[in-house]
């Protein structure tokens, strides 16, 4: 993500808040502050509908994070 937006280009990672911490640390580790994007855990036996519905709920987020960058 780093080598993107030294690029020019805004980024957003999503994830589950299952990986905040881990998130927090890797970030941290490099030295940067990137614009993430949690969505409720697990996603890993969810159907397509109830994937859809976790994509629909953070989509307006992730568009507002990267036009805002």
């Amino acid at each position: 993500m780093v080598d993107i937006e030294d690029r020019g280009l805004p980024t957003v990672f999503v994830s589950t808040v299952e990986f905040i911490d881990g998130a927090d640390a890797q970030a941290e580790a490099l030295g940067t502050t990137p614009t993430a994007v949690y969505v409720e855990h697990p996603i890993q036996d969810r159907t397509d509908d109830e994937m859809r519905v976790i994509a629909d709920k953070a989509v307006d987020e992730i568009v507002a994070r990267i036009v805002s960058s």
